[in-house]
C-alpha cells in the first residue's frame, strides 16, 4: 500500500473514531441524566408515602428497610438502604424538578447533599456546572473548603474597604479571584527538601490542577518570562492572564517567610510588565507573591498596605483537614480585623 493511500485511511480511522467518542460521550451524558431525573423521581415517591409530608423517622426507616428489601429482590442491586436515603434526601433538599442540572451526575449530587450549608451547595452546583468539574473536581475542591475560602477573602476585602472608601474596582475584583491559602498537594512536594525551581516544575507538570486552584478565567502565558530593562534581565516565575479581569498575572513564588525584598521586586515586575506587554484594552497588571509563610509586618509596613496591584498569599504543600483549613481562615480573618482596628486607632 503506498503512503497516500493510508495517510487517507488513517485520517478516515480518526474520523470514524472521533464521531463513535462522541456518540458514546453523549449516550453517558444521557445515561446519567435519566439516573439523576430517575432517582429525584424516587425521592418523591418515597417521600409522598411514608411521610405525607410529615417527618416521621422511625416509621421512614421501617419503610426503607421493607423496600429495600422488595427492590433488591425485584431488580437487583442499587436499592440498598443508603442509596434509598441518599435519592429520599436528594429530593428533600432539591425539591423543585426543574432546578436539577442535568449536566452533573448521580456522584456530583451525592457529594453535594453531603453539604449542610445552603448557600455553599448553592454555590458548589453552580461552579460545577459553569466550570464543567468533573466528579472529582467538585470533591476536591469542597474537600480544601473553597467557597469557604472564597468567603474569607471576601470578608477580608470588607474589612479593607472599610478602611479605604475609594478602593479601586481593580482591587475588588483582583481580590475575588485570588486566594489565601492555596493548596497544592497535588503537586507532591511533601518531603520539605525542594527548592524554588523544583516548586515552579511541578507546577507546570500538574498546570492543569494549579488552573484549577487559581480559579476561573485563567490562562497560562509563560515560564521563567524575560523582561529586559538597559542592561539587566529579569526572570518572571509563572505568567498568566485572567480573561475576566482583562489582566496579567505574575507570579513569584518563594521558599519561606516573605520579606520586604521579595514585595519590591514583585513591584518592580508589574511596573516594567505594565510598561512593556499590557495592551492597551488591558487593566493593569496584577502581582502575586506566593510564599510558604506569610509576615504580618512585612504586609502591613510594605507597598503591600496601599499598592492597589500586588498581592501576598501562603501556600501549602499539603491538603490540610477541614478542621485546620478552618483555623487558617480564622486567622486570617482575625489579621483582617485586627489591622483595621490599629488602623482606626492611628486615625483617632
Amino acid at each position: 500500500m503506498s503512503i497516500e493511500p493510508q495517510v487517507a485511511l488513517e485520517a478516515l480511522v480518526a474520523d470514524i473514531a472521533q464521531e463513535i467518542e462522541a456518540a458514546r460521550g453523549q449516550v453517558r451524558q444521557a445515561v446519567n441524566s435519566a439516573m439523576v431525573q430517575s432517582y429525584w423521581q424516587i425521592g418523591r415517591l418515597i417521600v409522598e408515602h411514608e411521610q405525607q409530608g410529615e417527618s416521621r423517622a422511625a416509621y421512614g426507616k421501617q419503610q426503607l428497610q421493607a423496600l429495600s428489601v422488595r427492590l433488591t429482590a425485584r431488580l437487583g442491586k442499587g436499592f440498598d438502604v443508603t442509596n434509598l436515603r441518599n435519592m429520599r434526601q436528594f429530593y428533600e433538599v432539591f425539591p423543585i424538578r426543574d432546578a436539577v442540572r442535568r449536566e452533573l451526575s448521580w456522584t456530583h449530587y451525592r457529594r453535594l447533599l453531603r453539604i449542610e450549608n445552603k448557600q455553599a451547595r448553592a454555590w458548589y452546583l453552580q461552579e460545577a456546572v459553569q466550570q464543567g468539574w468533573s466528579s472529582r473536581a467538585l470533591d476536591r475542591q469542597i474537600s480544601k473548603l473553597y467557597y469557604e475560602r472564597l468567603l474569607a477573602s471576601q470578608d477580608k476585602q470588607l474589612v479593607e474597604t472599610e478602611a479605604e472608601e475609594h478602593t479601586q474596582q481593580l482591587t475588588e475584583s483582583a481580590k475575588d479571584y485570588l486566594r489565601d491559602p492555596y493548596i497544592l498537594d497535588f503537586l507532591n512536594l511533601d518531603d520539605k527538601s525542594y527548592q524554588e525551581a523544583d516548586l515552579e516544575k511541578a507546577i507546570i507538570s500538574n498546570l492543569q490542577q494549579f488552573l484549577l486552584e487559581l480559579d476561573k478565567g485563567f490562562a497560562f502565558v509563560e515560564r521563567q518570562q524575560r523582561i529586559r530593562f538597559d542592561d539587566e534581565d529579569f526572570y518572571l516565575d509563572l505568567v498568566f492572564y485572567n480573561f475576566k479581569l482583562k489582566c496579567f498575572l505574575l507570579i513569584d513564588l518563594k521558599l519561606g517567610k516573605l520579606k520586604h525584598q521579595d514585595v519590591g521586586q514583585m513591584d518592580t515586575y508589574v511596573r516594567l510588565y505594565d510598561e512593556r506587554h499590557k495592551g492597551a484594552d488591558d487593566n493593569p497588571t496584577i502581582g502575586l507573591v506566593l510564599c510558604s509563610e506569610k509576615s504580618e509586618a512585612v504586609v502591613k509596613y510594605s507597598v503591600l498596605a496601599d499598592q492597589q496591584q500586588l498581592f501576598a498569599a501562603k501556600y501549602l504543600s499539603y491538603l490540610p483537614s477541614e478542621e485546620e483549613l478552618a483555623r487558617e481562615l480564622e486567622r486570617e480573618r482575625a489579621r483582617a480585623v485586627r489591622q483595621l482596628s490599629k488602623q482606626k486607632a492611628g486615625d483617632e
